[in-house]
């Protein structure tokens, strides 16, 4: 019993050594590539000092149609304060679906902007008001 107990703890000592050499060979490997990302770090930060100037078509006022005036005012507005006053209607509303929140549930209001709908993904909500654009 004793002879079986050396011989398995002798093969448990040997895994563990080998398991060290592993890790040591790893870590060697990673501090080379930590070194590579850390000069990459400081190539992104030195692009993303530069402020990013959003797109004219986004910021370009738009007319709303009449029935979408109803939801979010009849002022021209860019798209994303277009998209920023709708989802303030919807949760003010509590018009989002309370099982599948992707779906959005169109009152009177919005079932004009949404063609007829009663209800309609919020992926396909954008498309159908970009129609209510001009």
């Amino acid at each position: 019993m004793a002879a079986a107990k050396k011989k398995s703890s002798a093969k448990k000592s040997a895994s563990k050594s080998t398991g060290r050499k592993s890790t040591a060979k790893k870590s060697s490997g990673t501090k080379s590539s930590a070194r590579k990302s850390s000069a990459k770090k400081s190539s992104a930060k030195k692009k993303s000092a530069t402020k990013r100037t959003p797109s004219a078509a986004f910021m370009k006022p738009m007319t709303p149609s009449s029935e979408l005036g109803a939801v979010v005012g009849t002022a021209p507005l860019p798209r994303t304060e277009v998209t920023k006053k709708l989802w303030a209607y919807i949760r003010r509303k509590d018009l989002q679906d309370s099982k599948n929140r992707r779906m959005i549930n169109a009152d009177d209001n919005l079932r004009a902007v949404f063609g007829g709908s009663k209800q309609v993904s919020m992926f396909e909500m954008t498309r159908l008001v970009n129609k209510h654009l001009k």
